[in-house]
């Protein structure tokens, strides 16, 4: 059925949607009602065509700044520097971070060809050259992978120099985790990443 391998096709490209769940996602499909189909692809077409990058932190946004860089209580002398910008999400559910964002739109990968110009690096120097007040402290918050970890070096030797404090997110055993189930890697990093009490 053409029609039918075209639409798992292209449910497949989805992130982490492999081979069945595609499949489920197509025969949900036509198992739908009309009116539940065209919903969705109204509100396919409708975020395609509002939803557009903030010109200041490159997070999504529906105007001409996203909600949070238009908010004035927040800490306009901190930015979080995340790789997508459905990390910002992550990070707001804690309640614990009220500063700025800044989405790089990716992680520096040399193995994938990813250079520092092909993410929003020097965006974000031209942002912190041009900060008024001061921008006091840059959090990097990448993934703790090797990309991640390679984009958070270099950021750092980018902006020494430029910031008074430079910070890496924490990382290592999670809250309720029990030590010996942990990877060496995992219980490394918490190890380097121990705070005083």
């Amino acid at each position: 059925m053409q029609h039918l391998d075209r639409l798992v096709r292209a449910l497949r490209r989805l992130p982490g949607v492999g081979p069945r769940q595609a499949e489920r996602f197509a025969a949900y499909f036509l198992r739908a009602s009309q009116g539940e189909v065209e919903e969705f692809i109204t509100a396919l077409s409708e975020v395609k065509s509002s939803v557009v990058l903030c010109p200041k932190c490159f997070a999504y946004s529906e105007g001409d700044l996203c909600e949070i860089c238009q908010d004035p209580d927040r800490d306009v002398t901190q930015i979080c520097v995340v790789e997508d910008p459905q990390d910002i999400e992550s990070i707001e559910k804690t309640g614990a971070y009220k500063g700025l964002y800044h989405v790089l739109h990716g992680a520096i990968s040399p193995m994938e060809g990813r250079s520092a110009e092909q993410v929003k690096v020097r965006e974000l120097l031209a942002r912190v050259q041009n900060a008024n007040p001061k921008i006091q402290e840059v959090i990097i918050a990448t993934d703790p992978d090797s990309e991640g970890e390679t984009t958070a070096l270099y950021l750092a030797d980018l902006l020494r120099g430029q910031v008074p404090q430079i910070t890496r997110i924490g990382y290592g055993v999670p809250l309720g985790g029990d030590i010996d189930y942990m990877d060496e890697m995992t219980l490394g990093y918490s190890l380097k990443g121990r705070t005083k009490i």
